[in-house]
């Protein structure tokens, strides 16, 4: 073969690893912006000394290990505590009471929650708003490891280094290094394991945050998610999204855009 020809044919062996991989893991690749895919992939089959993406594949089926660290390498979990703290701020002075003065129970789903902080956040918020009662989160990721670690509820001190101090000190137990998180605030939480791309949503849905996890979807996938969360939300809901993914063509979607990074559905 020229070289031109094994390239195409090394090119085609990668499209179809992609594609038994995706259904492996029930993670669409196709839907993920194809450059930062392909890094992220490639990095681990050089990272693992394989040869050929045959060889990648028969490792992801036969060790299980290996099959956790490639999921978690395409999901990118990196999260904390009132991250971006003015958002926190917003939802605290702002969006939380005005949905609670509207609705006798708020239902809010953080989407992609990663290791908890971000649901966990909101239901310290709540609890501060004495409205814990009143206030149902759901927390879903796509990978089971990281859901595992949101259970546990246990954090490094870079993971809690947002929260104002009077927080920190109120509802974790500091154990060495480690910061474990009050049982009050992980009861009540509901967590499991959904698929933004596969699985149907929930509706009637007051608040949803979805941040720093449609970015590394193309733009199709994005479009079709935010119509998703679109008709989860109840009229007057909110969706909270990154500040490096603002929705461009949010009127044209059918949103409001009343604060920085949040989204209503008209009343």
């Amino acid at each position: 073969l020229g070289l031109r020809d094994r390239r195409r044919e090394r090119y085609l062996d990668y499209l179809t690893f992609k594609k038994l991989a995706g259904e492996l893991t029930g993670i669409d690749l196709a839907d993920y912006k194809s450059t930062q895919m392909d890094r992220r992939i490639n990095s681990l089959k050089q990272s693992w000394n394989l040869e050929t993406y045959d060889d990648f594949l028969t490792l992801l089926k036969t060790d299980s290990q290996r099959y956790k660290e490639f999921v978690k390498k395409l999901t990118i979990n990196v999260s904390e505590f009132f991250r971006n703290p003015e958002r926190f701020i917003e939802l605290w002075q702002q969006i939380l009471p005005e949905l609670l003065a509207k609705r006798p129970v708020v239902r809010v789903w953080s989407a992609g929650c990663s290791n908890g902080s971000e649901p966990y956040s909101i239901a310290i918020i709540a609890h501060e708003l004495h409205a814990a009662e009143r206030v149902q989160i759901l927390a879903t990721d796509v990978d089971q490891q990281i859901l595992e670690k949101a259970r546990q509820a246990v954090y490094m001190p870079n993971e809690v280094r947002s929260l104002p101090p009077e927080l920190l000190a109120k509802y974790f137990t500091r154990q060495d290094e480690l910061y474990c998180l009050n049982e009050e605030i992980k009861h009540g939480i509901r967590l499991g394991f959904h698929n933004l791309l596969l699985d149907p949503f929930e509706t009637n849905l007051d608040l949803i945050i979805c941040r720093n996890v449609v970015i590394y979807f193309t733009e199709a996938a994005k479009n079709t998610l935010y119509r998703k969360f679109l008709d989860a939300l109840r009229p007057g809901g909110y969706i909270l999204v990154g500040g490096t993914e603002p929705l461009l063509q949010y009127r044209q979607m059918g949103f409001e855009n009343p604060l920085t990074s949040f989204y209503k559905k008209p009343e």
